[in-house]
């Protein structure tokens, strides 16, 4: 081979070497990028699982939230069922009159009831009725044409009733 042949088929090698060069220099820049972006995509990865971890906790404590509340709802109907039957226990003791005209009890009302109420039911009562509390209710009419107070009274023990 000639000079000349041996000098262009050392360029072309030149040339191609300085193109593979090229070549592995280009794939360094995108190795190097793709470095970055995997950097990043950890990055972006750590701030989703403290989010996500996040959430998980918040979640947790919401679901403790509506246990504790359902637990209280339950509690609230208890008490309300309770409270229900408490007030009609109170209540079972009670009569209402109407119809007594104003101030026909005199000063004791208790004892007016015990005298007139068997009068009234036509029945006698044996032990005699006896209250444990007995009071109109409602405002005083002055107006003597108006309907009376209605009267309750509480017997002291329900089974005279």
């Amino acid at each position: 081979m000639s000079d000349k042949e041996q000098s262009a088929t050392m360029e072309r090698m030149l040339q191609e070497i300085t193109a593979v060069t090229c070549r592995i220099e280009g794939m360094d820049a995108s190795i190097s990028s793709l470095t970055l972006d995997t950097k990043s995509m950890r990055s972006d990865i750590a701030g989703f699982q403290s989010r996500v971890t996040g959430l998980e906790h918040r979640m947790g404590s919401l679901e403790m939230q509506v246990a504790t509340s359902q637990d209280r709802e339950q509690d609230l109907l208890y008490l309300r069922s309770k409270l229900t039957d408490l007030e009609d226990r109170s209540r079972r003791d009670n009569i209402r009159l109407l119809g007594i005209p104003e101030n026909e009890e005199g000063t004791d009302i208790q004892a007016f009831l015990g005298s007139t109420l068997p009068k009234l039911i036509s029945l006698d009562f044996d032990p005699p009725l006896e209250f444990q509390r007995a009071h109109r209710v409602g405002p005083k009419h002055s107006d003597k044409s108006s309907r009376p107070q209605p009267i309750i009274a509480c017997l002291l023990c329900h089974n005279q009733t």
